[in-house]
């Protein structure tokens, strides 16, 4: 029997929202956000993404310096603008630097967030018979390639003592994906929010399991070497970050309304963005970009350059600069629990 499909309204704006996700997209110009002075930030984003959180914290008041911002669809062109000097810093998840250092970009991590991975995961149909990530040996699976899901998908089928060889891959974007998946095109999808608390809000699937303790739950802010060597916008980039650290606290304290503004900005149903705030983006806490980072990320590269999808050895300490820290916790600090006020 053929699973009842999500209508296409839906999967257009989710397509919008690929935080963490591979694959080809193109940027596009956005408003400019006034402020004063002569420097202009040029920030690289995401649908609903840091514009969205700065603006209902109320954290684009009163700027020193005027904001440019191009909208991307997801990380990896995003990063492919910032080597370009195109943008001067964006927000991507922690798997699109990997592949941007493996292909020598010239980027650098300059702040990260650590969240709770119960997001990222590993969906089954609701009426599948799998009960156990054992259980997807030969079973078809729908993943973006490059993504935070690939890495996640590669660990889960470790844990499970299984191996990529194991299964049966199928490279799609999330859009694409779903639309896979609602139709039982395919066994399994490994994904991130908010289309996890779609499918689960649609009941139209079930969590086979999670990230949570496999991959690090790291989001990134990454610049341009170039911005950072100019003192007036590493300035900027300082005044920008704070504000981000700010929002995203604002975010923890005021779910519902952050979860408002982004179905707004998104299309998301209500329902959706609000499950995928309580369950992923409120348990953010900013952190250090230190050694237990980097070697987090380490282990991330050299996993991919194991496969041959990234084709040499990386240093990822080679990309991170580490001036704005400030007083920032270690980056193994726990993400929050989000719980109910």
């Amino acid at each position: 029997m053929r699973r009842r499909l999500v209508p296409a309204a839906l999967l257009l704006p989710l397509a919008l929202l690929l935080t963490a996700c591979g694959g080809n997209s193109s940027a596009s110009t956005g408003t400019d956000t006034d402020g004063t002075g002569s420097v202009t930030l040029n920030v690289g984003d995401q649908k609903g993404g840091s514009e969205a959180i700065l603006r209902a914290a109320g954290e684009l008041k009163s700027l020193d310096y005027k904001i440019k911002w191009s909208t991307f669809t997801s990380g990896p062109p995003l990063l492919e603008a910032v080597n370009a000097k195109a943008v001067d810093i964006g927000g991507v998840g922690n798997t699109p630097p990997v592949f941007a250092a493996g292909a020598g970009s010239k980027i650098k991590v300059v702040a990260a967030w650590h969240g709770n991975s119960e997001g990222e995961a590993i969906l089954v149909p609701k009426d599948s018979e799998l009960t156990s990530p054992e259980q997807l040996k030969g079973r078809s699976i729908a993943v973006a390639q490059g993504s935070s899901a690939h890495y996640q998908l590669i660990a889960s089928l470790k844990a499970a003592g299984l191996t990529l060889g194991d299964v049966k891959v199928k490279y799609l974007q999330p859009a694409d994906a779903l639309a896979a998946f609602t139709s039982g095109k395919v066994d399994a999808w490994t994904v991130w929010d908010p289309y996890t608390s779609q499918v689960l809000e649609a009941k139209q699937g079930r969590i086979l399991t999670t990230g949570q303790g496999l991959v690090n739950g790291l989001n990134f802010q990454v610049a341009a070497p170039s911005a950072l060597a100019d003192g007036k916008k590493a300035a900027a980039i300082k005044d920008y970050l704070e504000r981000l650290r700010r929002a995203q606290d604002w975010v923890y304290d005021h779910p519902d309304a952050w979860a408002k503004v982004w179905a707004k900005d998104t299309g998301l149903p209500y329902a959706v963005a609000l499950a995928s705030v309580k369950r992923t983006n409120a348990s953010r806490v900013a952190v250090a970009v230190d050694k237990p980072l980097i070697a987090s990320e380490q282990a991330i590269a050299d996993q991919f350059t194991s496969l041959k999808l990234i084709p040499g050895k990386v240093d990822f300490a080679r990309f991170v600069d580490t001036r704005f820290n400030g007083g920032l916790p270690v980056s193994t600090t726990a993400p929050r629990v989000y719980k109910e006020k």
